[in-house]
């Protein structure tokens, strides 16, 4: 849930307590339900038209309750409908008109100019999505996609579509990119990953061979708790690193 430091931020009005933020503020109110959200990526919408912050007269951003909530309107409708930003933003700025302004999805036309999108916190319905929509919802192009494929940081099924998880990859990597950090770069962090998941799979693997349907079920579920537990743990690893070399 997004939290809003002052009343109005939901209706996009402005109070007389709406006091400015500077982007690292929005980036903690926004954290909540985006965490995967950095400072780079609100510099890039905002690069991008998507928001519009004051600027002090020494160059500093400075944003209101509604910049906060319309960056959480363009975060939810890329992450529930892998939508690219272009028609995120006509979208926006159609709605800012009083249009009704329906939105292409890859299931099909959605009009979701009555808001409905704006308090969900759930994944799109469609399983898989083609090569078209992963490239605009990571809004990368066709080589970029291919480098990716080459390293084997983005790997399409066998009818080549690609899962949610892929998109959050697809994603990541992009952001990466923008720190000039190259596909080869992360081939190391692809290597940990497999590691870490056939480490799970020793794990639970046992438990997937059981003829009980509950145990087997319980498989899954242990699963995903070493998964969070192993990304946990490669947060906190990470973080000493760098305290320590920053030391």
């Amino acid at each position: 849930m997004l939290r809003t430091p002052t009343g109005g931020a939901g209706n996009g009005t402005a109070t007389a307590d709406d006091r400015p933020m500077s982007i690292g503020t929005v980036l903690l109110q926004l954290r909540d339900e985006f965490p995967e959200v950095t400072i780079s990526k609100i510099r890039f919408l905002e690069a991008e038209g998507l928001v519009e912050p004051q600027r002090t007269p020494s160059g500093y951003r400075k944003f209101r309750s509604d910049d906060v909530e319309r960056l959480a309107q363009v975060l939810r409708m890329q992450r529930d409908h892998y939508l690219p930003l272009k028609v995120i933003r006509e979208h926006l700025d159609a709605v800012a008109r009083g249009e009704r302004a329906p939105l292409p999805a890859p299931d099909g036309e959605r009009d979701l100019s009555d808001g409905s999108w704006m308090g969900g916190t759930g994944r799109s319905t469609a399983a898989r999505i083609g090569r078209a929509e992963l490239l605009a919802a990571a809004e990368v192009t066709e080589s970029d996609l291919d480098a990716w494929e080459s390293y084997g940081l983005v790997v399409p099924s066998a009818d080549g579509g690609y899962d949610a998880e892929t998109v959050t990859v697809a994603r990541l990597v992009a952001d990466l990119g923008r720190f000039g950090l190259e596909p080869r770069h992360l081939r190391a962090m692809r290597a940990a990953a497999d590691r870490e998941a056939g480490l799970i799979e020793q794990v639970v693997a046992p438990l997937r061979r059981h003829r009980n349907p509950q145990t087997r079920a319980h498989a899954e579920a242990t699963a995903k708790e070493l998964a969070e537990l192993s990304v946990r743990l490669h947060s906190a690893l990470v973080q000493t690193a760098l305290q320590i070399r920053l030391h």
